[in-house]
């Protein structure tokens, strides 16, 4: 009885959505003030780019199908049980994975020549007869499911409504960044937030494997630095590490839901751990004691010994044959204890190494001064008050074909306090309240930057502060939802009155999966 009240209820929504379509026959942005004829769609986040209500849905229940198309899809069919192993747990429902494409259910049809969605873009389309996800790419395909999941019930079964969604991101790359050398937190923790992630297309997981604090990961050619680096934290905490059969578990995990994990073995400064478990890095030849504070810039690795580059060879080495994405970063700020031209000298080295071992360099911004490598990467984490010097640099870097992913550390730092009254975080680059965090435009937010240098945004998680998954799940959310948004929308469709609406409509979702987060007072939750 109270699936049939709320089926009703939602073909009576639709009905009056409808005629309003009918009136009025136009397409709408979701990031204005939908019409009515959008009420079915309007919660979806990130918003689309075009969106149009037409006709009766499609109700999903116990006799709906996957059906994965026909020919041998081996990567269709994976995603088709992704999707699946999703739904079931909230919806109640067996959905079965078919092959084939005739019949009602959820169709997957991968068309590389379907138009206007790009590599990891989609269609969405919704009838009585069922709901057909078209992309050119299996990404595409598990993009538009993430989608799919928005358009019904947070739990149990439900009708996806009738009508058209066409999307496609803005910026290729939508990341976030995850601190696991301040404060140690296991490959499940991780896994748990890639799950927190991929419904709203996030695409890119940045781990800090290493710093003053901690070294996170086992490197075969050098085992003290886990073994013994990875042996304390912030606070004097045991500490712990990652074997590398965990880590390539991890990125594998994020792989199969269509995220590129992007590892940092932070130099020539935040090397303590390092320093500490070998005393051959140092240039004195004695190691320091670990470290268990929060102090930055304190730290270097002997620029002037050659033994410091067969490190960085051997260690990024070991990190590189692990990872099959195409970035590997190398750290590169706070570097205050190595002087300029030994920076310039050692980062002309670790980036060399880089590409030696098939990769391209990602290096926070510190980088645009000291001579990027072709190809180079920069991640920009300055604030409103930034040196213009320091900005200028990054904007000619740019200019002059570097890429450039934006981390405003007051926007995107989530470590920042939302306000006086948030226990964990730090308030150096200023309080970072929900508003403050989505509303901005990453195409023009760098004066110098233009769009078409800014492969994406992401959102560090810097733990100095964090050290429970409660504190790590509040600091990031709702926040990386807006990160999100503001990856994938087009810029037509950003702005805070719409924004928060499609954010409060997560507010069951988000409560569905035992996330703990900040409920702003600036968000009219349901």
């Amino acid at each position: 009885m109270r699936v049939l009240r709320r089926t009703l209820g939602t073909l009576l929504a639709l009905g009056a959505a409808l005629s309003c379509t009918a009136a009025r026959g136009d397409d709408a942005r979701p990031g204005d003030d939908p019409p009515a004829a959008l009420a079915p769609f309007e919660g979806l986040l990130p918003a689309p780019v075009s969106v149009r209500a037409a006709g009766p849905g499609y109700a999903v229940g116990p006799g709906t199908v996957i059906r994965t198309g026909a020919g041998p899809g081996e990567e269709v069919r994976r995603v088709g049980e992704l999707l699946a192993e999703q739904w079931r747990g909230p919806s109640g429902l067996p959905l079965p994975v078919v092959g084939g494409s005739d019949g009602d259910g959820i169709r997957l049809r991968l068309d590389e020549e379907a138009e206007g969605v790009g590599d990891e873009g989609y269609r969405l389309e919704s009838a009585p007869g069922g709901v057909t996800l078209t992309a050119r790419t299996p990404a595409g395909l598990f993009h538009a499911g993430q989608t799919l999941r928005q358009l019904l019930p947070a739990a149990g079964p439900g009708t996806v409504p009738g009508g058209t969604v066409e999307d496609r991101p803005r910026f290729a790359y939508r990341g976030a960044m995850v601190d696991v050398a301040r404060h140690f937190f296991t490959v499940e923790q991780v896994k748990r937030y890639v799950d927190q992630l991929v419904p709203y297309k996030v695409n890119a997981l940045h781990v800090h494997l290493t710093d003053d604090q901690g070294w996170r990961l086992a490197v075969d050619s050098w085992p003290r630095l886990a073994e013994y680096g990875g042996g304390t934290e912030v606070g004097g905490g045991p500490g712990g590490y990652w074997t590398k059969e965990q880590y390539a578990d991890l990125v594998a995990y994020a792989g199969e839901r269509y995220v590129d994990v992007v590892p940092e073995i932070d130099m020539p400064g935040h090397v303590n751990a390092a320093l500490a478990s070998y005393a051959e890095l140092n240039c004195d030849g004695r190691a320091p004691e670990r470290y268990t504070g929060t102090k930055v810039g304190f730290s270097s690795l002997c620029v002037g010994k050659e033994r410091t580059y067969e490190f960085v060879d051997e260690v990024l080495g070991e990190v590189a044959e692990l990872t099959p994405g195409r970035y590997l970063h190398i750290g590169g700020d706070e570097a205050h204890s190595t002087p300029a031209a030994d920076y310039e000298a050692f980062m002309d080295r670790a980036q060399a190494v880089v590409g030696r071992h098939g990769k391209t360099v990602v290096a926070w911004h510190q980088l645009s001064a000291a001579g990027p490598a072709e190809g180079a990467v920069l991640q920009y984490w300055g604030h409103d008050r930034t040196a213009a010097a320091e900005k200028a640099a990054v904007a000619s870097a740019a200019q002059a074909g570097h890429p450039v992913i934006l981390s405003p550390s007051d926007r995107l730092y989530l470590d920042m306090k939302y306000d006086a009254a948030t226990k964990p975080g730090l308030t150096w680059a200023g309080y970072v309240p929900v508003e403050r965090a989505y509303s901005w435009d990453p195409g023009a937010h760098l004066a110098g930057v233009p769009e078409s240098a800014v492969l994406g945004v992401e959102a560090p998680l810097w733990t100095e502060t964090v050290a429970t998954r409660a504190d790590w799940e509040f600091m990031a959310f709702p926040r990386m939802l807006g990160l999100a948004e503001l990856g994938w929308s087009p810029a037509g469709s950003l702005g805070w009155d719409g924004y928060r609406k499609r954010l409060a409509a997560q507010g069951p979702r988000l409560d569905a999966q035992g996330v703990n987060y900040h409920r702003s007072p600036d968000v009219p939750w349901s």
